[in-house]
């Protein structure tokens, strides 16, 4: 792999960026004008689907940062998050008020998670030793 790896990129950012094993995701959103469940299960399904493309998925997060427009909507938000994250593998999590790119989204969703380790290593756990 080369040093940094940038994926689904554009002229203004990347939605995957991965370095060192370590996997960024960019600001994941949902469809305009959607209610705040319906946004939140999309950023998650979008996060699922970049982690999967990375070899990772959602017990491999490290930490999570939640934008909502309106803190109104925490517990909202918080039953679908319950709902998708596995139990056991719950990362760090910050969620916070914030104006976000256009008026009609409610929230989104930041992640960085941790690669997988290879067949062979320690931290795989099927080395002898």
């Amino acid at each position: 792999m080369r040093d940094i790896a940038r994926l689904h990129s554009g002229d203004r950012m990347s939605q995957m960026v991965i370095h060192n094993n370590t996997i960024y995701l960019a600001g994941q959103v949902g469809t305009k004008g959607q209610s705040v469940a319906d946004q939140t299960r999309q950023c998650l399904a979008q996060v699922d689907a970049l982690l999967a493309e990375a070899g990772a998925n959602k017990t491999r997060i490290l930490q999570t940062t939640i934008w909502l427009a309106d803190m109104a909507d925490f517990a909202e938000m918080n039953a679908v998050w319950d709902a998708w994250v596995p139990a056991g593998h719950t990362p760090a999590r910050a969620c916070g008020e914030a104006k976000l790119a256009h008026p009609d989204f409610t929230v989104e969703v930041m992640v960085i998670a941790a690669m997988p380790a290879a067949p062979g290593t320690p931290e795989h756990g099927d080395t002898a030793r």
